[in-house]
């Protein structure tokens, strides 16, 4: 009756005005959860609001993937960056001492800051991720997927120093690089798209493959990102963070339709004659 349903709608006010104590301290939802529970059980899942916090913890983090420290602090403004991916290449582009970059970077983003090794040896790459972990707090020491780079990788996570394993390109490596203890791993998005494959269908891969598995904490930082829709699937597929290029971070925000609502209501407001303050 129609008394009933406004009585339904009486309740649900009062729950998302003054949340009972059970929902506030409910867990956050979690991907196993969402995955491998039962339909009825996905579709009535409780999510916490975004007022119960001041931060989304659980939404995927956007890393921006540059060596350039003029870029990084004008995007650092907008409190989106969460951290930063540099690679040999990229340091070239920035044409300055390397240490002296990531040090810079570091300051600028208090989250992980990712700079590579480039021995190829086991002993070495341990040696080198050790030495680039001394520049900063957030150092994540980024190493190459092989068997070399499996091996530093646990030695370097059981020295309690945070890692980050690169040039994935399926869902076995991903594998390896989550039992070696890499507290993430890079699945190169782009280049498996640049050669025919489906570089999204990796990344949901190896989603599904971590989500059976309590064990495996590495998170998946999707790289190679060539586009905003790239961004966007990343999100859909579970990716826990997204590394992009700064063109691309300042393209999400970009709509046609957008732009031309801004100039109609400018244009209204100019023919008001008002002013704000």
């Amino acid at each position: 009756s129609e008394e009933r349903y406004r009585a339904m709608f009486r309740a649900m006010d009062a729950v998302l005005r003054e949340p009972p104590p059970w929902i506030v301290s409910a867990p956050a939802p979690d991907h196993r959860v969402r995955a491998h529970a039962p339909a009825d059980v996905r579709a009535t899942s409780i999510r916490r609001p975004a007022t119960f916090g001041p931060h989304l913890e659980h939404a995927m983090k956007f890393f921006v993937d540059t060596a350039d420290v003029a870029e990084i602090r004008d995007l650092a403004r907008t409190g989106l960056v969460d951290g930063v991916t540099t690679n040999p290449s990229l340091v070239r582009k920035a044409g300055r001492p390397f240490r002296e970059v990531i040090a810079e970077i570091c300051a600028l983003v208090p989250g992980p800051v990712s700079a590579e090794v480039v021995a190829l040896d086991a002993d070495g790459m341990i040696r080198e991720g050790v030495s680039l972990a001394e520049i900063a707090a957030n150092v994540v020491i980024k190493l190459p997927m092989t068997w070399d780079g499996l091996i530093a990788c646990r030695a370097l996570t059981e020295r309690g120093l945070k890692t980050n394993v690169t040039l994935c390109f399926n869902a076995n490596q991903a594998l390896l690089a989550a039992k070696a203890g890499a507290t993430f791993v890079s699945p190169f998005v782009g280049r498996l798209d640049d050669v025919g494959l489906d570089g999204m269908e990796l990344i949901g891969e190896i989603r599904a493959i971590y989500d059976n598995y309590d064990a495996l904490l590495t998170e998946v930082l999707a790289a190679s990102i060539r586009t905003p829709n790239h961004v966007k699937l990343a999100a859909l597929a579970g990716a826990d963070v997204a590394t992009v290029p700064p063109s691309v971070l300042q393209g999400l925000v970009a709509h046609p339709l957008t732009v031309k609502g801004i100039d109609q209501f400018m244009k209204d407001w100019a023919a008001t004659g008002q002013t704000i303050i």
